[in-house]
């Protein structure tokens, strides 16, 4: 579909063809002392900025109202020590003092008010990283292993997804022109008015296109979740390709089955030199087939799911020029990170470290922020890594400094091993309140508390210190993945969840909705009968996800049958 057929445009659809730029009046509102918030027209337009305009609903009885959401472009999460440390400072200057890992190997900043957005997007710039589409309609953060253990070939898989990153980045000249120069493009000017992205055309993808690069056997991107993925094929440490899968995403709305999560279908093997042709095509089958009426109906996964994975092949084999080969074989074995101390191939050593739900914040007790910071200045040459779980990597670490960085984390009370248990390590949660204002109900700021009461009745039960993948969001979008989830929880209202059960720990299968509504102080009595009958009813060594998907899923489908 596109602004050619009979179908109304959307909004979004209608302001990006009459400012193409994406400039809106941004600038003007910057420069403004008296401006508190941007226009509803150019809270459009700074998503394609990197920024979501936002409030604190804590406070909003109290007139404290606008504030921003800043997320860093950063490719496959790889830091310097350098960039970490202007991150690091620039949220303590304009944010709320806390940096937040994103799924997506990001990081966030929350509680930015409109006076600091234009120094801390400037000094993000002059560390050489970007806020450029970390947001928008258009390919966001391109994501990449991050655990340095595995293979050789993980430095060749990484090379490429910044090679993919850069192909798909949007050219508009009004990123640099607002952030860097401080100026407010001319709309009048027509070099503007026609302005024309060479990828993505005038009025660029009707949703947002997400990619990710995987590395068997650890799918801890969750590859099959974005619209396009491409799996590593490894042969004597040398990367000879990858597998393609198209059409990925986990959004829905309550309500609306037309919207439903879908994992991508695998479409076929290509060698590296073809990569940036194939991610071109499939973003330009967006592009030219995505819904630009129905934002709900808009991201790939509907294309691929109405047209068909054969239908999707062959246009992505028109577009790029050659045939897909087939498929090379492949396994993956969990999507969960390795915490503690590794050795990486190249010698070095690495440790993983557990970021609860992602928030790196200074609580009494556990400075990690304060830690990292440190980490940072004392140590250069490390390498801040971001993953998709969540958690930061610091990579390059040279076997000397090992036993003094054990010591600085330990002075701030951050451990190095048995750093959370099996279901903390395994948990995930989108922020939602207060700062999102798509939100329905808690779950940052739930889950913790969750899991330490699900830890209990799994210990009461013949089952505690088993490892089951749980993840919570406040809204049915998705953020936090929760339906490749063994267990997860889908906020419908203040303290009301849908429970979905029966993902798997490779990322392979969804879940499926278990029960329409569950009140959080009744979790507990939910969940321990299932724990019961897991106990006594699995084969040797069977995950609960797969549990409940060979039993409890069964049994609710067939009693919810008319």
């Amino acid at each position: 579909m596109s602004l050619t057929t009979t179908a109304q445009p959307s909004k979004n659809e209608l302001l990006k063809e009459r400012i193409p730029t994406l400039a809106g009046t941004i600038a003007a509102t910057l420069a403004d002392p008296a401006a508190d918030r941007f226009s509803e027209d150019d809270e459009q337009f700074i998503k394609f900025h990197g920024i979501y305009q936002q409030d604190d609903r804590d406070l909003r009885k109290t007139g404290k109202k606008y504030q921003l959401m800043i997320r860093g472009r950063i490719p496959g999460g790889v830091m310097t020590a350098a960039q970490w440390r202007v991150f690091d400072g620039l949220a303590t200057r304009y944010g709320n003092d806390t940096l937040r890992v994103t799924t997506r190997q990001s990081l966030q900043f929350h509680g930015v008010v409109k006076a600091g957005l234009g120094p801390l997007i400037r000094q993000i710039n002059e560390s050489l990283l970007s806020t450029l589409a970390a947001c928008g309609d258009v390919n966001r953060n391109v994501m990449a292993p991050p655990t340095p253990a595995t293979s050789p070939a993980r430095a060749q898989l990484y090379a490429d997804s910044v090679r993919v990153a850069e192909a798909l980045a949007p050219v508009t000249q009004a990123y640099h022109a607002i952030w860097v120069e401080g100026v407010q493009l001319n709309l009048e000017d027509p070099a503007n008015t026609g302005f024309t992205d060479p990828l993505y055309g005038a009025t660029y993808l009707p949703r947002k296109f997400k990619i990710a690069f995987a590395l068997p056997p650890t799918n801890d991107m969750d590859v099959f979740t974005n619209d396009l993925g491409f799996i590593a094929v490894v042969e004597n440490d040398e990367l000879l390709g990858y597998n393609v899968t198209v059409g990925g995403g986990m959004g829905r709305s309550h309500g609306n089955v037309t919207t439903y999560p879908r994992l991508a279908s695998e479409l076929g093997f290509i060698p590296r030199e073809q990569l940036l042709a194939v991610a071109r095509a499939v973003l330009t089958i967006h592009r030219d087939f995505g819904d630009r009426a129905n934002r709900k109906h808009a991201r790939l996964k509907y294309i691929v799911e109405e047209r068909g994975a054969a239908w999707t092949r062959a246009e992505l084999e028109r577009r790029a020029g050659f045939p897909l080969a087939p498929l090379r074989p492949y396994r993956f074995t969990t999507t969960g990170d390795l915490y503690g101390w590794h050795r990486a191939v190249d010698g070095s050593q690495f440790l993983t470290l557990f970021v609860e739900t992602g928030r790196i914040k200074d609580v009494p007790g556990r400075t990690l922020k304060t830690a990292l910071r440190a980490v940072a200045e004392q140590f250069p040459q490390t390498e801040f890594r971001l993953s998709a779980n969540q958690n930061v990597i610091l990579a390059n670490i040279p076997d000397r400094d090992r036993a003094a960085i054990d010591a600085l984390l330990a002075a701030h009370g951050v451990k190095t091993s048995a750093q959370a248990s099996a279901l903390h390590a395994a948990a995930m949660a989108c922020p939602a309140l207060p700062t999102c204002g798509l939100a329905l109900a808690e779950s940052e700021r739930m889950l913790p508390g969750l899991i330490d009461r699900i830890e209990a009745v799994a210990a009461a039960e013949g089952v505690g210190g088993e490892e089951i993948i749980i993840r919570s969001t406040g809204c049915p979008n998705g953020c936090a993945r929760p339906y490749t989830a063994e267990i997860a929880f889908v906020g419908k209202a203040p303290g009301r969840y849908q429970l979905w059960l029966g993902g798997n720990t490779a990322g392979t299968r969804l879940n499926r909705l278990f029960r329409e509504v569950v009140k959080e102080p009744d979790v507990e009595s939910e969940l321990r009968p299932l724990f019961a009958r897991w106990r006594d009813g699995r084969v040797p060594g069977e995950r609960f996800g797969d549990f409940a998907t060979r039993v409890l899923l069964p049994e609710a489908a067939a009693v919810s049958t008319p």
